[in-house]
């Protein structure tokens, strides 16, 4: 029926129930319109924010990948160096390679060796471990003793802060650390090419220290590297082969009920609990030592447990049960067809959920602070159980110390971690999209 065949009486209900429909329908579009304006909003604000985040960072750590540095001409003198000329190592260890230095420096600079206000002013400008270079050379090429030899050694933080451009000359001079004549020397040094940036390995090499110039994350990156093969070596087979067991071989009973339970609760615990844990059971039960890599991975790999045995038995549970009816059907054993193809099958989701907890365990502060991994470590650790701390942790304690130069140097480290953690999270969806398979 056409709407000119509608009888009038009928036309004012169907003009009526049009309308409705109409109104309806703009209220429909309107709504879902705001709907997908919010989400639009909500995705641009959250992404303004981690822009900010990210700038933020970029802009107070980039600088840290570069350090200033002295080019001095150290004349290695003997009877500084090696007074008995003898050649015995403990002699070479005390000798006065700061006065070697400073030496050098007041040449560079052009100032009056007798004079020793400048002598002292000068000194100042150097990093207090800057006689480290030169005491490692020496030791290494004792051949050298008694000749010049040219050095790149370390400038104080003040003297880095001046050439990277965040030291405020417009201060008073009896407020500043430096003062008009030692800017004068910088600035003299930097025009004549004694006194340059240049790229900071010591940012990757050094352990800690007071100074920031002379600070680094070497130590850390080892201590790291220590917990993480230990989460490794503990959390991902037992992880594992709980998640075959729950999933393929536990019964259906209260008991394992109560074990996923816990299971699913431990994945949202928070981490200090398990720092807490370990202090009270590797520390102070099981006699293992302080701050030492072992603990922090026994720790981490407790706290990994959890996300690997879900993530694994997400991955067994998508794989088709028709895999494992037909290899029961040409014989194989319950373990055989596990073994040989559903486990096999489920690696790219295994792969995808270990490598998120261990990316996960990398970046934790909270559970390593319990077990002392606080300590100032300067030398490399050589096995899990001496002295160490971690990356997120050095990141903290450098970002609780007053030191300007430190500033930049929480910056750096934290770019280096995010960098890790980014690795680690692209490897896991490269991992997953080569080898995932589609049902």
């Amino acid at each position: 029926m056409t709407a000119a065949a509608i009888p009038a009486d009928n036309a004012g209900p169907v003009a009526n129930s049009r309308s409705l429909v109409e109104q309806s329908l703009r209220r429909r579009y309107a709504a879902e319109a705001r709907f997908k304006a919010y989400g639009i909003a909500a995705i641009v604000i959250g992404l303004s924010f981690l822009v900010i985040v990210f700038a933020s960072i970029i802009q107070r750590g980039y600088t840290s990948f570069v350090q200033s540095e002295f080019r001095l001409d150290v004349t290695l003198d003997k009877d500084v160096i090696d007074p008995s000329g003898k050649g015995e190592e403990s002699d070479l260890l005390i000798a006065d390679y700061p006065l070697l230095i400073q030496d050098a420096l007041i040449k560079a600079l052009k100032l009056d060796p007798k004079s020793r206000v400048d002598s002292r002013l000068a000194g100042e400008l150097l990093s207090s471990n800057a006689d480290t270079t030169v005491r490692n050379y020496v030791l290494a090429n004792r051949g050298e003793i008694g000749k010049t030899v040219p050095f790149w050694v370390l400038a104080h933080g003040n003297v880095d802060s001046v050439v990277k451009g965040a030291f405020d000359r417009s201060v008073p001079e009896a407020r500043r650390k430096l003062n008009d004549k030692q800017l004068g020397w910088i600035d003299q040094a930097v025009a004549s090419g004694a006194l340059a940036k240049r790229f900071n390995t010591g940012l990757f090499t050094f352990g800690a220290s007071s100074q920031p110039e002379s600070a680094g994350i070497g130590v850390a990156l080892i201590g790291s590297l220590f917990m993480m093969l230990t989460v490794m070596l503990l959390a991902v087979p037992i992880g594992v082969a709980a998640a075959l067991y729950l999933e393929e071989f536990a019964p259906r009973n209260r008991i394992t009920d109560i074990i996923e339970v816990n299971i699913n609760n431990l994945a949202a615990v928070p981490s200090i609990v398990f720092g807490i844990l370990g202090l009270a059971v590797f520390i102070n039960f099981m006699g293992l030592p302080r701050s030492a890599s072992i603990v922090g991975g026994l720790v981490l790999a407790l706290m990994t447990l959890p996300t690997i045995i879900i993530a694994t038995r997400a991955a067994i549970a998508a794989v088709p049960p028709s895999i494992r009816e037909a290899a029961l059907g040409v014989g194989a054993s319950k373990m055989q067809s596990i073994t040989h193809h559903v486990l096999p099958l489920a690696v790219p989701g295994i792969l995808t959920g270990t490598i998120i907890g261990l990316a996960k365990a990398l970046g934790e502060t909270a559970p390593l602070l319990m077990i002392g991994m606080v300590a100032f470590v300067v030398e490399y650790p050589t096995t899990p159980l001496e002295p160490a701390t971690a990356l997120p942790v050095q990141i903290y304690m450098w970002a609780t110390a007053a030191e300007r130069g430190f500033v930049e140097r929480t910056s750096g480290a934290t770019l280096i971690l995010l960098a890790f953690l980014a690795c680690m999270n692209i490897l896991a969806v490269i991992l997953r999209r080569r080898f995932e398979r589609r049902w």
